[in-house]
């Protein structure tokens, strides 16, 4: 309860995201790097490597429409468990909470009327300062990019069926 004897709404500061995409997993996977994210996020207007950063750590620019830049440092990248984990390092202008960690995994799904599409789970994991507006915004976010993800990989598909 507040000092006012009210309850604050109760939210997680996680995301979860999904979708099943129909398109086979390697043309799915093909777009998760993080410079290809301008290549299926329709929010994000350009992806670019950063110079200037020790060759161990890789970071990428996303610009978004909206004039916002974001600094995102991979911290994990596997193309056995197709998988990448990814935080926001610097943003501009800045951002009302701490930090965000962000993880999306890719799964082959292999059976069933869906067998050759591809499940992808995108999660995000907020610090405690992230409101809700920011779990919401974050939400809907995620949600345009895995349909962005899903045209741009149905379009691959397309394109090597001729």
């Amino acid at each position: 309860m507040s000092a006012s004897g009210t309850k604050g709404i109760a939210s997680t500061n996680e995301v979860i995201e999904s979708a099943v995409i129909r398109a086979p997993l390697s043309h799915v996977w093909h777009f998760i790097k993080l410079p290809e994210f301008d290549k299926f996020w329709s929010a994000v207007t350009k992806a670019e490597h950063v110079k200037g950063t020790s060759n161990e750590t890789d970071v990428v620019r996303w610009t978004f429409k909206d004039g916002s830049v974001v600094e995102v440092k991979q911290d994990e990248h596997s193309n056995l468990d197709h998988f990448i984990t990814y935080s926001v390092i610097n943003t501009e202008p800045e951002l009302p909470y701490s930090s965000v960690v962000s993880t999306i995994r890719c799964w082959a799904v292999t059976s069933g009327e869906l067998a050759d599409s591809t499940f992808v789970r995108w999660t995000s994991k907020f610090s405690s300062d992230a409101d809700i507006g920011v779990i919401e915004d974050a939400k809907y976010k995620r949600r345009d990019a895995l349909k962005g993800l899903a045209e741009a990989a149905a379009k691959m598909v397309k394109e090597h069926s001729k």
